[in-house]
């Protein structure tokens, strides 16, 4: 852009952010299309994360506790968000995000500097340590600017605005960000994270802050000029619209093909995954022709991502990502967007596979989330810190010190089992971390260990001369000894957020896991810290979750949701992930889960709040906040995957539930949607994996429906239910129907007169009876579970057959 250009002159001496890897495509999406790909030579695409820090101080700085110790706090103290608490003590003469900073900017006349975070944010923690605690820098602060602190989870669209900037001229971003606005918030220059003083030819935060209030001061007319000129030409790019509201013919299987290449082309076969350090957890990423063994390189990455150390073997579940391609020295954070993401992968590959391993992974991350992060009321929260003190009144926190171990502490908790556990997991009395010279460059982790392992369990157990399950069950008994030790250290700090699009996700996953995990084999064994609880318990949790957001964050009368909670609604009003996400979750647990309650809701929460009616597509906001800059379409499926392409597979899902008037509808909608991002579809599928899948989706002539009529309390029922789930198939609706019950019987007379009829016409001494209809055609109703099973067998393999030809 043109004013890239001025910019660049004018704070040419300035530095650039530090820049990040743009992370590839979300996993989930992945799993799914390549399978699909396999059979009809198409696409795929993928969950992973996004999230790459690079440079910077040492890990070992403090998490952004209140160091100001006797200083009396700023106005972020009347804050709810854990981040904006943490700098409630600096220094620093902080605003929360709203009209008292910017009537103070203008009329003082200064520039905002504005700093956007999030309370589990390891390098944010460093920026606070290293200037927002030092009284020169917060001196300069306060004197020349207006200094404004903003939770990027709690206030995701001015994050975005800003972060599109930084991205746009500098092609990079990150957090922690920093940017300097005019007054009226339009951005003069930004970066990510600033060292205080100058260091390696590059000028520090304090160099920063008195150039742009020199600029400030002898160029201002250039520098807002540049900004205008930046946010107009962000606003243009941004409000993509589509030439016709049409998907072309032939959108899905390009953007698949393009897709499938970029990402075969960086698979790693020795570790999995995809690229090279940092990894993120991004499974099933892989893509390969038609003659290559497509499940193996999916089941190789998931195997070494389980094995990894980015995987907490004592606690469950997965940090953030790996800063080694062998997946073993993670960045120690835990987001929950992560765990509900990656756990359907897990339930994905089981159905596939089989495989108990796979399903075990799953019960281990969403037992995690049961035992650590959830809330009595059953909200779940958003995140864990990486960085925590090593023993109690420790001056500093260090990063991974909640999770690494070293040899004597092994040694002396485990006892007889220690060396057993000591091979397993790769621990040495010199620390494990020199695997690669990414795992630990600096000696940070010396001594240290991070659990690993390099070797599958059942080769481990014979060298041992012991059975898999006599083997699994000792390296089970000292993961829970060395749990209860860990239980005894400073807990790394929990972010206890309620984010709605995060809960979302993981509602998906637990209502998933209620029915999926229905069909490992009978006698499974599990070992700690997995609970082996009956998989009709997560349905619970899912269920719970969901009625807090109802009861908590959403207002029935105006159909509106609130973006987060924490003591209360967040004034934040829910964006268009928030929505995309929670109908995505809910209609997930209608179909797994049967209370008609949860499609009523997803249906009636799926408006036209964010639609662009003209241009296609849906915006990021309501557009009702003036101090939100851009409204933006947004399509990159990162580290989430964007509102858009979950939007669009809701939108079909819904299709498939309702009669033909509101059905036709929301196929206009999705088909205009893929309109406005075919060019980016066609050329760059790989940053929109889950819009592909949408595509490839819609591009199906009818999905399946299984509706099952019946008693839902009955055994019958519930067998036929998991029946209808033991098979993977993306392009299937399950739809669940008392004819007792006049609530329901009520809605599909309203919505789908075809349901009803079947309700009505299903045999009433029959305690379950499953219709499987496609193609406007049903097959003969069968009434046992056994029965489902063989019918849906064999719809999977004539789709298959079908779609290969």
């Amino acid at each position: 852009m043109a004013a890239s250009a001025a910019f660049a002159l004018l704070f040419s001496n300035l530095p650039q952010p530090l820049r990040r890897r743009r992370p590839p495509p979300p996993m989930l999406s992945t799993l799914r299309l390549l399978r699909r790909h396999h059979r009809r030579r198409r696409l795929a695409a993928a969950s992973s994360a996004a999230m790459s820090s690079s440079g910077g101080a040492s890990s070992s700085s403090s998490s952004g506790e209140r160091h100001g110790v006797g200083r009396s706090p700023n106005r972020l103290a009347a804050e709810h968000s854990p981040y904006l608490l943490q700098h409630a003590y600096n220094p620093v003469d902080w605003y929360p995000w709203g009209e008292e900073a910017f009537e103070k900017a203008r009329r003082k006349d200064v520039p905002i500097f504005l700093s956007i975070g999030y309370s589990t944010c390891h390098w944010c923690h460093v920026m606070e340590v290293e200037s927002f605690e030092n009284d020169e820098i917060a001196k300069i602060l306060n004197d020349g600017f207006v200094s404004i602190k903003v939770d990027r989870e709690e206030r995701p669209d001015v994050d975005k605005v800003y972060m599109t900037y930084v991205s746009a001229l500098y092609g990079g971003g990150g957090w922690p960000l920093s940017v300097f606005l005019s007054p009226n918030l339009k951005p003069l220059m930004g970066g990510t994270y600033f060292p205080p003083d100058d260091k390696y030819g590059r000028p520090g935060f304090k160099t920063i802050l008195r150039k742009v209030k020199e600029a400030w001061e002898t160029k201002r007319d250039a520098l807002e000029k540049t900004g205008n000129v930046v946010i107009k030409q962000l606003r243009d790019a941004l409000s993509a619209k589509a030439s016709s509201q049409d998907m072309p013919n032939d959108l899905a299987v390009v953007s698949v093909d393009n897709c499938v290449e970029k990402l075969a082309g960086s698979y790693d076969p020795k570790f999995g995954g995809y690229g090279s350090a940092p990894k993120f957890p991004r499974p099933v990423e892989n893509c390969v022709s038609e003659s290559q063994n497509i499940m193996k390189m999916i089941t190789h990455t998931l195997q070494c991502m389980a094995r990894g150390g980015v995987h907490d073997h004592v606690g469950g579940g997965f940090h953030r990502y790996s800063v080694d391609e062998c997946w073993h020295v993670p960045h120690f954070e835990k987001m929950l967007y992560d765990q509900g993401q990656i756990a359907n992968v897990y339930l994905d590959t089981f159905l596939i596979t089989g495989d108990e391993y796979y399903s075990s992974v799953a019960r281990d991350i969403l037992d995690y989330l049961r035992r650590d992060m959830i809330g009595e009321e059953g909200e779940i929260y958003s995140a864990e810190d990486a960085d925590s003190a090593e023993y109690d009144g420790a001056p500093r926190k260090r990063e991974g010190a909640f999770y690494v171990w070293t040899n004597k502490e092994i040694e002396d908790t485990l006892g007889e089992n220690s060396e057993l556990f000591k091979n397993h997991y790769y621990v040495k009395s010199s620390g494990n971390c020199d695997l690669s010279r990414m795992s630990d460059p600096h000696d940070e982790f010396k001594g240290k260990n991070v659990l690993i392992e390099r070797k599958q369990a059942s080769l481990m157990a014979s060298k041992c001369g012991k059975s898999v399950d006599e083997y699994a069950q000792i390296l089970g008994d000292c993961r829970h000894k060395l749990f209860d030790v860990q239980s005894k250290r400073p807990r790394p700090h929990l972010d206890d957020k309620v984010i709605v699009s995060w809960n979302g996700l993981a509602i998906s996953a637990f209502a998933r896991a209620s029915q999926i995990l229905k069909s490992e084999p009978t006698g499974t064994r599990f070992c700690f810290p997995i609970t082996g609880c009956n998989p009709e318990e997560y349905l619970g949790v899912a269920e719970k979750a969901a009625r807090f957001i109802k009861e908590k964050l959403y207002d029935s009368s105006s159909n509106r949701l609130n973006h987060s909670y924490r003591n209360g609604p967040a004034k934040a009003p829910g964006f268009l992930d928030d929505y995309a996400f929670l109908i995505n979750g809910l209609l997930d647990l209608y179909e797994y889960g049967g209370k008609i309650e949860w499609l009523m809701w997803a249906a009636h929460l799926q408006d036209e709040l964010f639609l662009d009616k003209q241009g296609g597509g849906y915006f990021n906001t309501p557009g009702e906040d003036p101090s939100v800059l851009l409204r933006v379409k947004e399509d990159y499926d990162g580290a989430e995957p964007s509102g858009n392409s979950v939007a669009a597979i809701n939108l079909i899902r819904l299709s498939s539930i309702f009669d033909a008037a509101k059905s036709d509808g929301y196929k206009c909608n999705v088909e205009h949607l893929l309109a406005v991002f075919q060019t980016r579809l066609r050329e760059l599928g790989i940053a929109l994996p889950l819009m592909c899948c949408a595509a490839d989706m819609l591009s199906v002539p009818s999905r399946k429906q299984v509706v099952l009529v019946g008693n839902k309390e009955s055994t019958e029922f519930r067998d036929m239910v998991a029946a209808a789930f033991s098979t993977y198939d993306p392009n299937r609706t399950v739809i669940q129907i008392d004819p007792r019950n006049t609530e329901e019987m009520g809605f599909w007379e309203s919505n789908n007169a075809n349901i009803a009829q079947m309700a009505r016409s299903s045999p009433p001494e029959k305690p379950a009876v499953a219709h499987v209809c496609q193609d406007f055609k049903c097959s003969p109703p069968v009434t046992s579970a056994d029965a489902l099973r063989v019918l849906l067998n064999k719809t999977v393999a004539a789709a298959t057959s079908s779609a290969a030809a």
